[in-house]
């Protein structure tokens, strides 16, 4: 009798094999409920379009007959099946529990643990640091009034210049201020915003989380808000800031972080708040602003445009060659109306080009540039940096003038 093949899950990260000796497509999973990764081979990527929740083991087994050109494929039915679902791959109950295990341990951490330690920088705090002192060498702060910066969330290794350059402008003195993190969620919900009381804990130490103001937004826009989101445990926009800030301020500084996910506008090509509950976060955040005055600063964890094959494209990516240079063209429109402070001309070139560029950072900043009205941008330094030998991510240092002196 035919058995239902379980659908693939469509939270997954697909890209080229980065093995030599193994190619074909690389499947791992970015909410890390599965350490696992996998190479599909390519005689077989086909196959994993079968795993749609409609489709039997009898299709698997005629593919596979299709492509093999033998007929005892029993064994690789069972093999492909299982291993995408011990994996974690499936939309099983293998998934399913390991889901559950993994928001309820978050759920019940004292802290946020740091995921990228030890890959997208060293895990010793020695070393880290030094790294660190390594990348802001030479960095002055600036003399007028800084109301926050924006650095990239590409690893420190590939972005230094631009983290230098956005953290250089903050001033290392002003260590009673609440720095309120607007970072990219690359996972989250749209038009919702991922809070957490929890502090971030780093190889430097443990943050000082901003609880009351965690509260306060959430009493404000309870629907607009996902209370410890557990994307925070996975995400990396937020933790590469930290581990500047805490080098500039001390392992306990105080945070407020917040994972801004994708807008929606409700499907019209209208505004971000047109959708009430992003307006109701929007008008908190203006508030808390209004507040907090010269004691909150901002910091943005953003890039801009990922282009090539890593991001579903079907061409090769080299950092400002080719079709890299019209990218360049538009991020910087976009970064003028940013400098402008110009909130709703910012949002219709997003809009107007939603998918030629993939920029990740557009709901962090729009969300800045409601909260601090009056703000002006001044793009310090712009880059394209190749991921990989086919993909290219675009990202800047950005420091913001408050209104006042702007």
């Amino acid at each position: 009798m035919a058995r239902s093949l379980p659908r693939l899950r469509n939270n997954l990260d697909f890209m080229p094999s980065p093995v030599p000796d193994r190619p074909g497509l690389m499947i791992r999973d970015p909410f890390r409920y599965s350490d696992a990764t996998l190479i599909i081979p390519p005689p077989l990527v086909e196959c994993l379009s079968l795993f749609d929740g409609e489709r039997t083991d009898l299709d698997l087994r005629a593919a596979l007959v299709r492509i093999t050109g033998d007929l005892r494929v029993g064994e690789l039915v069972d093999h492909l099946v299982g291993a995408l679902s011990e994996a974690g791959f499936l939309e099983d109950e293998v998934y399913a529990r390991l889901q559950q295990q993994r928001h309820r341990a978050f759920e019940i951490a004292a802290a946020r643990e740091p995921t990228h330690a030890g890959s997208a920088y060293p895990a010793e705090p020695d070393l880290l640091r030094a790294a660190l002192a390594r990348c802001l060498d030479g960095a002055t702060p600036r003399r007028e009034p800084v109301a926050g910066v924006a650095a990239p969330h590409v690893s420190p290794e590939g972005g230094w210049q631009c983290y230098r350059e956005a953290y250089g402008c903050l001033d290392p003195q002003q260590r009673d201020s609440v720095f309120v993190v607007l970072g990219t969620s690359h996972f989250g919900q749209p038009d919702r915003f991922g809070l957490t009381r929890k502090p971030y804990r780093t190889p430097l130490g443990e943050t000082s989380p901003a609880v009351e103001l965690v509260e306060w937004l959430a009493a404000r826009a309870p629907d607009a808000v996902v209370r410890e989101d557990y994307c925070h445990a996975v995400e990396h926009s937020i933790e590469f800031q930290v581990i500047f800030l805490q080098y500039l301020y001390g392992p306990a500084v105080r945070l407020l972080p917040v994972l801004c996910g994708s807008f929606s506008c409700g499907g019209t090509g209208g505004l971000p708040e047109d959708e009430p509950a992003v307006a109701r976060f929007l008008e908190a955040l203006r508030e808390l602003g209004r507040q907090q005055g010269d004691r909150l600063r901002w910091v943005l964890g953003i890039d801009l445009a990922h282009v090539g094959r890593r991001y579903g494209d079907s061409f090769s990516a080299k950092a400002r060659q080719g079709r890299m240079r019209a990218v360049e063209e538009q991020d910087r429109r976009r970064l003028q109306r940013v400098e402008a402070g110009d909130a709703e001309g910012f949002w219709r070139l997003v809009w107007g080009e939603p998918d030629a560029l993939k920029w990740c950072g557009a709901s962090a900043l729009y969300a800045l540039l409601r909260a601090a009205p009056g703000v002006r941008g001044q793009v310090l330094r712009y880059e394209q940096w190749n991921i990989d030998r086919d993909s290219v991510v675009s990202f800047a240092a950005i420091v913001f003038t408050p209104a006042s002196v702007a």
